[in-house]
């Protein structure tokens, strides 16, 4: 598949920002499973300075400062992107146990998923979810087997609810409530499967939305997504949907990975001035013939 992707943003302030710097992870990464074929970064004001490296999980980082006064920013990030289907897995995952205790062991396969094995203040290791885990992780059970079995009852016992959380919701929450959004759902995930000691990671970038039997594509309905990818020796890192209980496949275009969601926010930053705020987020996405 081939996307052209555009994400617009737009920040509008009480009173005027005299200053700004911010970070913005838009540009969608490179890899084995999608190419991207083109992008542009655009600013209305423009920035006064402006820098693109990578940052500790190889994700891009635009550096950015703004000396332009202004009461509304509004960033747009555009491009196109070439997506691949996930292969079909020629091997089995090694048992869960087994890949749990090579972290244990140290073992060198095991050093690139070494910073996804741990708790984040948006992915703690809480008491409420060995509920969650129930009968799952069965003994000698291939680790892709179980994780899509953890996916699957995500999937099931959760609502997807756009008003039940915010982006500071607490994961305790979620679990309390059963309810919650694509970031949410990848958190509980991501913590439940480093609660049984396996590296997993957080996934953000977009999917591809279907409209109904006969009806239009609405430009600007699509949003950011978010999912998991867990370290599955000898397969290597597998990603898994658990708001739509799937495998990821060409449908879905990453951006950036990391710890949480706090790793990978397309945009964030500090402002002089401003008062309160309001923001508008537009992301389209739409396959080219």
């Amino acid at each position: 598949m081939i996307y052209r992707l555009t994400h617009r943003t737009t920040y509008c302030y009480e009173t005027e920002v005299s200053f700004s710097q911010d970070e913005a992870r838009l540009r969608p990464r490179g890899g084995a499973r999608q190419t991207c074929l083109e992008w542009e970064l655009s600013f209305d004001p423009a920035p006064c300075y402006r820098e693109e490296r990578r940052d500790a999980f190889g994700n891009h980082v635009h550096y950015l400062e703004f000396d332009t006064p202004h009461r509304r920013l509004e960033v747009l990030a555009r491009s196109l992107v070439q997506t691949k289907p996930t292969p079909a897995f020629e091997v089995a995952a090694l048992p869960w146990e087994a890949v749990r205790n090579g972290f244990a062991c140290n073992i060198p396969s095991a050093h690139e998923a070494l910073p996804f094995l741990w708790p984040t203040s948006m992915t703690p290791d809480l008491p409420s979810l060995s509920k969650l885990l129930d009968s799952l992780f069965l003994p000698e059970q291939p680790l892709l087997e179980a994780a899509l079995a953890l996916c699957h009852r995500i999937h099931q016992s959760f609502c997807y609810d756009p008003a039940a959380t915010t982006v500071s919701t607490p994961l305790s929450r979620v679990l309390e409530d059963r309810r919650g959004v694509c970031q949410d759902f990848a958190h509980l995930m991501v913590a439940a499967l480093r609660h049984m000691g396996l590296a997993a990671r957080y996934v953000s970038g977009y999917l591809e939305t279907l409209p109904p039997p006969g009806m239009p594509r609405l430009v600007g309905a699509d949003a950011s997504h978010a999912w998991v990818s867990v370290w599955c020796p000898p397969l290597g890192w597998v990603d898994i949907d658990p708001t739509n209980d799937c495998l990821v496949g060409e449908r879905h275009i990453v951006t950036a990975w990391g710890r949480d969601y706090a790793d990978v926010s397309p945009w964030k930053g500090l402002v002089l001035g401003g008062g309160a705020q309001s923001v508008q987020v537009s992301v389209d996405t739409e396959p080219q013939a």
